[in-house]
């Protein structure tokens, strides 16, 4: 049975969600500036805005979405819920709830790290030093992300810690390549024309070029890619293996702890899969990739709200 408090439990799967969020925002940026660049030779920031909905929060703040504006905006901003120096404060404050059932060594790192961001000015954020900023966000996060597999003892905390990071993997994939079309819309509908120099930049920018090289080893096409990042269950960062991690995630809370398998979860997750199997790529990229990006986003938001209500709420 489980003897983890509700709390605590909530406490671990946030403090994954957010150190997810900085590290694939990360990647975003990252991923933002080589569009741009490749594309029209002059930046174009205000996608990142809109991917995030904060378009009110940050044009009240912000006249327009220059480079400059934007990266201080989701790397710096302390006001900014949604930038990388707030969800690792975050992730630290809900460590810091948990520290009697986490390493010395996670919690070092993770307050390491947080210093590290707290240092940072405008000319680390400049885009010149983009590239090199964003690696070194997303190597502390994978360095997180190691310390805690190899310390934290694998019982509840550790599956809602992982049910947390996967939901929130998932969600930030969708985001990555959505970018993509956002940039470049294909004339009635038809986005397999796209410039597939992009398509190798985006692969790049989720450590998936060499894998998915592996699948597809007779050249990029946009079907394959998007199929890649939506429906393949053995590539780390794809959505349908993210949600079918998770489900087994919540049903080893069931099996192995006890704990009531809600069934408005089990019926979130049923309709994830069944939206992200492999033989429907055709059909989503007839019907518009961003269209279905923005279902499945919508449905991984009810499955965040109904982990809340059943496991979290009754604190």
């Amino acid at each position: 049975m489980s003897n983890l408090l509700a709390r605590f439990a909530e406490n671990a799967f946030w403090i994954a969600r957010y150190m997810e969020r900085a590290e694939d925002l990360a990647r975003i940026l990252d991923v933002n500036e080589t569009f741009a660049r490749e594309s029209t030779g002059a930046a174009d920031w205000q996608p990142i805005v809109y991917l995030n909905s904060d378009e009110k929060r940050f044009f009240e703040k912000h006249g327009a979405a220059t480079a400059e504006a934007v990266l201080h905006y989701y790397v710096l901003d302390d006001d900014n819920p949604s930038s990388i120096r707030s969800a690792v404060r975050a992730a630290r404050d809900n460590a810091r709830s948990l520290r009697h059932l986490i390493s010395t060594e996670m919690w070092r790192q993770l307050n390491v790290f947080y210093e590290r961001l707290t240092r940072l000015g405008p000319p680390d954020i400049e885009v010149s030093n983009l590239a090199k900023l964003c690696t070194n966000i997303k190597e502390a996060c994978q360095t997180h992300a190691g310390i805690t597999d190899g310390t934290l003892l694998h019982d509840e905390a550790w599956l809602f810690y992982n049910i947390g990071k996967y939901i929130e993997r998932a969600d930030q994939t969708t985001r990555l390549l959505d970018i993509k079309f956002q940039y470049l819309r294909a004339p009635a509908g038809d986005e397999r024309f796209l410039d597939m120099s992009q398509w190798n930049a985006l692969l790049q920018s989720v450590a998936g070029y060499h894998a998915f090289v592996r699948v597809h080893p007779h050249g990029i096409r946009t079907e394959d890619v998007a199929a890649f990042l939506l429906t393949n269950l053995d590539f780390p960062r794809s959505v349908a293996l993210c949600v079918e991690t998770v489900d087994g995630l919540v049903g080893d809370l069931h099996n192995n702890f006890g704990l009531k398998l809600d069934r408005r979860i089990a019926r979130a997750l049923t309709d994830l899969a069944a939206g992200l199997d492999e033989r429907n790529i055709g059909e989503i990229m007839r019907t518009g990739v961003h269209e279905f990006i923005d279902r499945v986003q919508l449905q991984l938001g009810i499955l965040s709200k109904e982990m809340h209500r059943g496991f979290f709420a009754s604190h």
